[in-house]
C-alpha cells in the first residue's frame, strides 16, 4: 500500500521533470544560438500552466507562449513576469489590458495589427507585436499574397511608435514526420517572408520551431524555438532516438472496494467479459468522466501491487474494474493508470496509441472537475 492516503483520482505532476525536459530542449536550441520559448497554453498541456511556467524559467527558458489573451493575462496574475506572447483571438477579444499588461500579440492580417496598433496607442504603450506567416498549415497565419501589404503597414506602425516590430514567425505542419516534403517547403517560404519583412524595414527575429524540429532540424531554430508537448516529456519523434525527456504526469487512483467472482461471472455493462476463473476483482473509482477513454475498454491495465493487471469490462463513467486473479489486493492500494513507465506501468504514449490519437490529446484531456492534481518535484533534495 502507498504511504499516501488514498485518493479517487489525482494528477501527480512533477516539476523536477518539467526542469529537466526544458534543460534538455534549451541545450538543443543554444547549440544553434537561439533562445528557448515554453508553450504552456492549454493550462499548460493539463499540467498546470503557472506552475509548468514557474519550473520552466526555472530551468532557463527565456520567454513563454500561449494561445489565448485571457491564458496569458491568467500567467500574469500569477505573478509571471517574463515575456510572454500569446496568438489566437476571438473577435470580441479586447487588446488593450494585453498591452498594458505587457503581453506580446501576435498579427496575422492588416485587420489584427490595426486593432492592436489602436489599444497601444488608447493605452499610451508601445505593443510588442509577431507578425505570423501562413507557410502551408493554412491555419492562422497570414496568406502569401497579403504578406507584402501586412508587413508595410507594420513598417508604418512601428514608424508612428505605436508598436515594435518583435518577430516574423510561422508553424510546421509535418515537423513529426522528419522526411515530409512540406518541412523545407515550408522553410523556404518562411525565408522569403522575412525577407520581404526586412525590405520593408523592419528588424525582427524569426521563430519557426515547435518540439519535433528543436529535435531534429537544427537549421530550422533560428532566434527562438518553442517546444511544447516535449517540455512535458513526451516525445513527438520516437523514431528518431532517445531524447532523454521525462514524463511529468502520472494519472492514479486507489482501489475503493475488493470482491472475489466466481468463474462464468460477468463484469460491468453489457457483460462484456465473463470470467473463465475464479478471480479477485478490484474496483477503481475513475471512469471516463475522469479522463479515462471508454474505447479503452478491454484493452487497458493498471499498475497495481507491483503489477500491470488487466482492466476487464467497460470503462464506466465513474468507475473501472481490475482483474487482480488470485493476488489479493487491497481497498486503499495505489493503482497507477499510466505515468513516465519507469515501473513498467502504463504510459499516455500507449494509451493513445491503442485508441489512434497522440499523447498530446491524452494528457490535455486530463484536468476534470473531479481530478486534483498534486505537485511533486523529484529534483528536491
Amino acid at each position: 500500500m502507498s504511504d499516501e492516503p488514498a485518493y479517487r483520482a489525482d494528477l501527480r505532476i512533477d516539476v523536477g521533470a518539467i526542469r529537466h525536459n526544458v534543460r534538455v530542449l534549451s541545450a538543443c536550441a543554444r547549440s544553434s544560438g537561439a533562445r528557448t520559448m515554453v508553450i504552456v497554453k492549454a493550462d499548460g498541456y493539463g499540467h498546470g500552466a503557472l506552475t509548468v511556467a514557474s519550473a520552466a524559467l526555472e530551468a532557463g527558458a527565456d520567454c513563454l507562449g500561449v494561445a489565448s489573451i485571457d491564458e496569458a493575462r491568467q500567467l500574469r496574475a500569477g505573478g509571471i513576469t517574463a515575456p510572454l506572447l500569446c496568438w489566437l483571438y476571438a473577435e470580441g477579444d479586447d487588446f488593450a489590458p494585453a498591452v498594458a499588461e505587457d503581453i506580446e500579440l501576435s498579427a496575422s492580417s492588416q485587420a489584427s495589427l490595426h486593432r492592436i496598433a489602436a489599444a497601444a496607442e488608447q493605452r499610451g504603450r508601445v505593443a510588442r507585436v509577431h507578425l505570423k506567416i501562413d507557410t502551408g498549415l493554412c491555419r492562422n497565419g497570414c496568406p502569401a499574397e497579403l504578406w507584402p501589404a501586412l508587413v508595410e503597414d507594420a513598417a508604418k506602425a512601428e514608424a508612428d511608435g505605436h508598436l515594435e516590430v518583435v518577430a516574423v514567425w510561422s508553424h510546421l505542419a509535418c515537423a513529426d514526420e522528419l522526411e515530409h516534403p512540406s518541412i523545407d517547403r515550408q522553410a523556404e517560404r518562411f525565408h522569403r517572408a522575412y525577407e520581404q519583412a526586412r525590405a520593408a524595414g523592419l528588424r525582427p527575429i524569426r521563430h519557426l520551431a515547435n518540439s519535433a524540429a528543436v529535435l531534429t532540424r537544427p537549421d530550422l531554430h533560428f532566434d527562438l524555438v518553442r517546444p511544447g508537448i516535449a517540455v512535458y516529456g513526451l516525445d513527438p519523434v520516437p523514431q528518431h532516438g532517445n531524447h532523454e525527456l521525462r514524463p511529468a504526469m502520472t494519472f492514479r487512483s486507489s482501489v475503493a472496494l475488493t470482491k472475489r467472482i466466481a468463474a462464468g461471472e460477468s463484469v460491468s455493462y453489457g457483460q462484456t467479459w465473463t470470467a473463465d476463473h475464479p478471480a479477485n476483482l478490484a474496483l477503481v473509482p475513475v471512469g471516463y468522466a475522469d479522463g479515462v477513454p471508454r474505447t479503452l475498454s478491454g484493452r487497458m491495465s493498471v499498475w497495481l501491487a507491483g503489477k500491470r493487471r488487466p482492466v476487464v469490462g467497460r470503462v464506466c463513467m465513474d468507475q473501472l474494474v481490475v482483474d487482480c486473479g488470485d493476488d489479493e489486493v487491497r481497498e486503499g492500494d495505489e493503482v497507477l493508470l499510466f505515468g513516465p513507465g519507469d515501473r513498467g506501468e502504463p504510459t499516455a504514449a500507449g494509451w493513445a496509441e491503442d485508441i489512434g490519437t497522440i499523447h498530446y490529446e491524452i494528457v490535455t484531456g486530463m484536468y476534470r472537475p473531479r481530478v486534483t492534481r498534486t505537485v511533486v518535484d523529484t529534483e528536491a533534495p
